[in-house]
């Protein structure tokens, strides 16, 4: 995210994920690092220790492709992770990004409203949701529009409480999808200040974000616990939109006949009679420092 030595940062941290057992080592003696030391790295990756310290010190930012998959391997780095350390070796040309306005075609706005038994939402390059259904508000008050879905996961105990059966798991995937969603070329000095703000404010988000996980969430499963209808397992589906600058629908569903099945239908009856019905389309609407209009638009704060 900023000027620094990125390749050095992701190698450090993900060395101390490695366990030495796990890797065929005898984890023995005094050791000053939780995982893997530099030297148990290069060993392994057959290179000089000398060599895979001007790596992490930034001195040598270009390994070759063959080193690359050498650490690729000791590191057990997936796919996704794989190619986030091969792009940081090989970076492409810097672009610096500024923040535009945020705009949900009104094709997609009356796809998402028509979605009445599933919660339907579109969240924004940065994660602040555009515009969101009845029922996805009702679900949790992050999806509702101009909340930001990753400020409220770290900073809103209401959150915390929906997810508390699967919070780690949870919290883990997110950090990692705006990881991926950042990716190691881009600039951004919006991402780069809700990083900066979520890093001060939550020793939880700070640890996370230290480990640079980088995984994309495209669908899964998720365990809330609702107030108002209890226990739900419900799958999800996230579909980037075309003609956008990163905004993707996110669509919850249950398995049919089940028991979330019909938690969600009690819900999305609670939604369409309750006083909120209907208010997840405010005119204007104001959460932290994004705006969102009725017309589906996204600006910065508003001035003075």
């Amino acid at each position: 995210m900023s000027q620094t030595n990125e390749l050095g940062a992701y190698l450090r941290a993900r060395r101390d994920l490695i366990r030495p057992e796990h890797v065929g080592l005898t984890p023995g003696g005094r050791r000053r690092v939780p995982g893997l030391r530099r030297e148990e790295v290069a060993l392994l990756a057959g290179i000089s220790s000398e060599y895979y310290l001007r790596l992490e010190q930034g001195r040598d930012q270009h390994p070759s492709t063959q080193v690359l998959d050498a650490l690729v391997r000791v590191l057990t780095l997936d796919t996704n992770a794989a190619a986030h350390l091969h792009r940081l070796a090989r970076p492409a040309r810097r672009r610096p990004t500024r923040r535009r306005p945020e705009r949900v075609s009104a094709g997609m706005r009356q796809l998402v409203m028509a979605h009445t038994d599933m919660p339907a939402f579109i969240m924004g390059r940065y994660l602040d949701v555009l515009v969101a259904n009845p029922l996805a508000t009702a679900l949790s008050a992050c999806h509702a529009a101009g909340v930001n879905a990753l400020r409220a996961a770290f900073l809103d105990p209401e959150v915390r409480a929906l997810y508390e059966d699967d919070w780690e798991n949870n919290s883990c995937g997110l950090v990692a999808a705006v990881r991926a969603l950042a990716g190691p070329e881009s600039r951004d000095a919006h991402l780069a200040e809700l990083v900066g703000e979520l890093s001060v404010r939550s020793e939880e988000f700070r640890r996370l974000w230290a480990r640079h996980d980088v995984k994309p969430r495209v669908s899964g499963v998720v365990l809330l616990n609702h107030p108002q209808v209890g226990p739900l397992e419900l799958n999800y589906e996230k579909l980037a939109v075309t003609g956008t600058d990163g905004q993707v629908l996110v669509v919850f569903h249950a398995a049919p006949g089940s028991d979330a099945a019909q938690s969600l239908a009690l819900l999305a009856h609670l939604a369409s009679t309750g006083p909120a019905a209907g208010a997840s389309e405010p005119d204007t609407l104001r959460t932290g420092k994004a705006e969102v209009t009725g017309g589906g638009e996204t600006t910065g704060p508003p001035k003075p």
